[in-house]
Formats: structure tokens, sequence, C-alpha cells
């Protein structure tokens, strides 16, 4: 089932084009992976598909009756100040603000929702742990804890391996292919690991201020696009 459609679509900001020529359709289960130099476009159109930005022109179109608020999302610039008073679970759960409308507790399900969450990032045990106290790559685990209880769908993530070491990082690439594959959740990835691009996702989308290349891994190692 095709979830996100861009047909011709251009994005930018007051008027000012930032990236154009876009033509590309995202599946339920894909792993896109967007790939590009700095200033090439990559975050404007994750905010496109955020419906934080409306194209220019052309159309980006969502299967009936996806929603934005299908979305988890994780920004490049997440953060959780080190001196907040919240425990991993209380982080993890408040994912799941977004569908409780006016209701002013958790229910059980949404609590067990974050356990079951916890527990498929292998952050079970630091359920009572400060998020202060953990490692860069753990914090990453929580932040998309959070994210992953806001949605069954998808997650749109900017980023992020960002500032992780090299083991790190490839420990959250390949959780991220776990989520993918075994919980059915879609994945819209930007990043500029072209290695782990490669690696890891199903599609490949690399942009340079217009659309260069969409396709899989292996067409895009015969296209020898490259930066």
């Amino acid at each position: 089932m095709t979830i996100i459609t861009c047909h011709n679509t251009c994005f930018g900001y007051d008027g000012y084009m930032v990236i154009n020529g876009l033509n590309f359709t995202v599946n339920a289960g894909d792993y896109l992976c967007i790939v590009g130099k700095n200033g090439s476009g990559k975050s404007t159109l994750i905010k496109g598909m955020l419906c934080l930005l409306n194209p220019l022109q052309g159309e980006i179109t969502f299967c009936k009756g996806f929603k934005k608020e299908n979305i988890g999302y994780l920004s490049q610039q997440t953060v959780v100040k080190k001196d907040f008073p919240a425990s991993v679970f209380e982080i993890v759960l408040s994912g799941a603000v977004g569908g409780m409308g006016l209701r002013p507790f958790y229910s059980a399900k949404e609590k067990q929702l974050a356990l079951e969450n916890m527990d498929h990032l292998g952050i079970a045990d630091l359920k009572e742990c400060s998020f202060s106290e953990l490692s860069g790559g753990q914090q990453r685990r929580v932040l998309i804890g959070r994210a992953l209880c806001a949605t069954k769908q998808m997650l749109v993530l900017d980023e992020p391996a960002a500032g992780l070491d090299p083991l790190a990082a490839a420990e959250l690439y390949t959780l991220l292919q776990k989520i993918n594959r075994e919980m059915d959740i879609t994945i819209i990835m930007v990043s500029h690991d072209i290695e782990a691009a490669v690696q890891y996702a199903t599609k490949i989308l690399h942009v340079q201020n217009k659309q260069c290349f969409f396709g899989t891994p292996h067409e895009y190692l015969e296209a020898n696009i490259g930066f």
C-alpha cells in the first residue's frame, strides 16, 4: 500500500524554492533513507512530509485515512535537558500524549505499550534510570521509544545517529532495521552515512536541492551517484 506520494513537488519558504522535482512514493513497510550534502534540502523535505510545509508547487498526497498524527518523529534537534527530572519510562510514555485528547491520565494500555516498546529497544532494564545518566546511544533509544509510543505505522528520523560513535551508530541502525522488519513500522530516515543507507534501507532517495535518485540500494550503487 502506498502511504505517501510526491508528484512534481517543490518545497521552500516564503516563495523561495529549496528542493524541487520530487517524484517518489513511500509504501507501507519501506525503509527509506534520504541522503545528500548539507544544505541539499533534506530537512525541508522532511518538514513537507510532516505537513509542516505546504508545497510551493506540485502535490504531496497521503493514503486515505492516514494522518500526520500517525507519524512518530525524532528531529535532529530533539533534546531532553540534562537536569530534567524524569525517568526513562516517563520519557518513553510521554510519546502517547498526542493520542490522549483531553484525558489527563495515562491509561493502562498506554503504559503497557511503553513497556513493550522499551523491551523491543533493549532498555527495559533502564526503566527507573534518569535520562541524564544514560550514554548517547541509550538516550537515542529512549527518544525512539517515545516516538514509537506515538505511532504504529511510521517513524521519521532526522539524522538519528548524529554525534554517536561508530559502534553506537551501528547498533542504532541494526535496531531500526529490527523495528522495520519485526514491528512492521515504515521508516523514513535522513542520514549522511551512505554505507549504512545501502546496507539497511530498502529504498534510497538522493537529493541535492532536487531529486537526483530514487530506487533500491542495488540500483543506487549501479548509478554511482555518490557525493
